[in-house]
């Protein structure tokens, strides 16, 4: 028994409605209409709304009723598959424009997988940059003159050998002066650990 007559066999089983010609075709034909439906499901928001295996559940059902019903006369499984895949595009279309003619346009839907820590976007909150703003203005404060213009200068990008001559000292010098310094402001104003 050939492959196409093996088909044949089976589509008329589950056609007379035997459970196991069900299960068997489901078995290998529903990875294909849920690939189908994961494949038009690109847009997130409507991933929310819509799970793959609610469609290719209600497309499997419709076909086994319409089935029943004798309204397909498939005589391979590549036509099975386009039929299948045919229902599956046109239930999620259909599930979409429900979704939208109802007013639950599936872009104003917010999931519940979703995190309050998502809903904020990147970078510090305006009190945090408040926040950061008066720790640096009191570290400032708490710098000699000759400490702030070294911490400018690192600021701008200048590394310590330009710093160095620029000041008439070593790099090590510097550099050790203002890593004591910062540690001393750390200390004043509790940033220690």
């Amino acid at each position: 028994m050939n492959e196409s007559e093996t088909f044949v066999q089976l589509i008329r089983r589950a056609q007379a409605r035997d459970p196991y010609a069900a299960d068997e075709l489901m078995r290998r034909y529903e990875p294909a209409v849920r690939r189908a439906v994961r494949m038009r499901l690109f847009d997130a928001r409507l991933r929310r709304v819509f799970d793959s295996m609610d469609i290719c559940q209600s497309v499997m059902g419709n076909f086994f009723d319409r089935l029943a019903r004798g309204q397909y006369p498939l005589e391979t499984p590549d036509q099975l598959i386009k039929l299948l895949v045919t229902m599956a595009h046109n239930k999620l279309t259909d599930q979409v424009r429900r979704q939208q003619a109802q007013r639950r346009d599936a872009r104003q839907v917010v999931g519940h997988d979703i995190h309050d820590d998502e809903l904020v976007g990147p970078g510090p909150t305006p009190s945090k940059v408040v926040e950061a703003r008066e720790l640096l203005e009191n570290v400032r404060r708490r710098l000699s003159v000759e400490e702030q213009r070294l911490l400018e200068m690192r600021h701008d990008g200048e590394d310590w050998a330009d710093i160095a001559r620029k000041l008439g000292s070593t790099p090590e010098a510097l550099r050790k002066k203002l890593a004591r310094a910062l540690a001393r402001v750390q200390q004043e104003v509790g940033l220690a650990g």
